[in-house]
């Protein structure tokens, strides 16, 4: 996805203004040509307040049609038909073009529900999601009544607007959409970092294959050299982290039973703010080792 300057934006015709920010709130050029009478912004953060602004104060009718122009979610006929680059992006990021008979048949069977109390489709930031949330927020937001669910989709047409308008617009002011997920590994037993450690972050998935995100080295610091995830939502949702402490001893010459006590260690945890800091460090000896919930 190419990217624009705020400034470079404030200074296009309206025309341009529309053409660029069209697709921000789906299939709703309208809303990006109200947007374009508020200019100039000084930052993002005020360019999505206008954005947000107009679509919490459209009436009704034009709610219910924004609301009604998303597509389901892991739809076929709707993939074939063509999404948006925006939508299809979105849905694959959280793996719903990789979806096992299971999740397929959990997927429809919840739209279909949905649809038919509320007349509209069900609408979620996926890219905050792992497809065991979503089909878990299907459930939750199902007992709704039909203006609860209204507000409820406004609310996340504004979320996806937001990290869309993040991936495209640079400028100052930026909007606080990403989160980050890290580790850190000691070594106790000699009281200094574990470098060299290999790492692998793995999304659980109940219907499903479970997915690996990244994988690591260790650096000299103990850390990765990168955030497991960053620069982005850190999608809610259950992982697993494991680290190869077994090989880590081996290479350091540490004398170690045949097969070692220790030698893959998987940590369970679940990620709930995908805006926050989760940091999961691992204090580690060839016969013991700890954690715990960092930030």
């Amino acid at each position: 996805m190419s990217t624009i300057a705020l400034s470079e934006l404030n200074a296009l015709g309206r025309d341009g203004f529309v053409a660029a920010l069209g697709n921000v709130v789906e299939y709703s050029p309208d809303i990006a040509a109200q947007v374009a009478a508020r200019r100039p912004f000084a930052g993002v953060q005020e360019l999505y307040d206008a954005i947000k602004a107009v679509v919490e104060r459209a009436p009704g009718d034009v709610r219910l049609a924004l609301i009604r122009a998303h597509p389901d979610l892991a739809d076929k006929t709707q993939r074939a038909a063509g999404l948006t680059a925006d939508s299809n992006a979105e849905q694959n990021s959280a793996g719903l073009d990789r979806l096992s008979d299971a999740e397929y048949d959990a997927f429809q069977r919840v739209n279909a529900a949905y649809r038919a109390k509320f007349g509209f489709p069900f609408i979620v930031c996926v890219r905050r999601h792992t497809k065991d949330s979503v089909l878990r927020d299907f459930e939750r937001r199902l007992p709704n009544d039909a203006a609860t669910e209204a507000q409820n989709a406004i609310k996340e047409i504004c979320r996806i607007a937001a990290l869309r308008l993040d991936q495209l617009v640079v400028g100052d002011a930026r909007l606080k959409v990403h989160g980050r997920l890290s580790t850190h590994v000691l070594d106790t037993s000699s009281g200094r970092p574990a470098a060299g450690i290999a790492i692998e972050l793995v999304e659980l998935s109940e219907l499903g294959p479970s997915r690996v995100i990244t994988r690591a080295i260790t650096n000299d610091d103990g850390r990765t050299d990168r955030p497991l995830i960053g620069g982005r939502p850190v999608p809610i949702g259950r992982y697993e982290l494991s680290f190869a402490v077994g090989d880590y001893f081996a290479a350091r010459g540490v004398p170690l039973a045949d097969p070692p006590f220790l030698d893959r260690i998987p940590l369970r945890f679940a990620v709930s703010e995908p805006e926050g800091h989760l940091h999961v460090p691992l204090l580690v000896t060839p016969w013991s080792y700890a954690t715990y919930r960092g930030s």
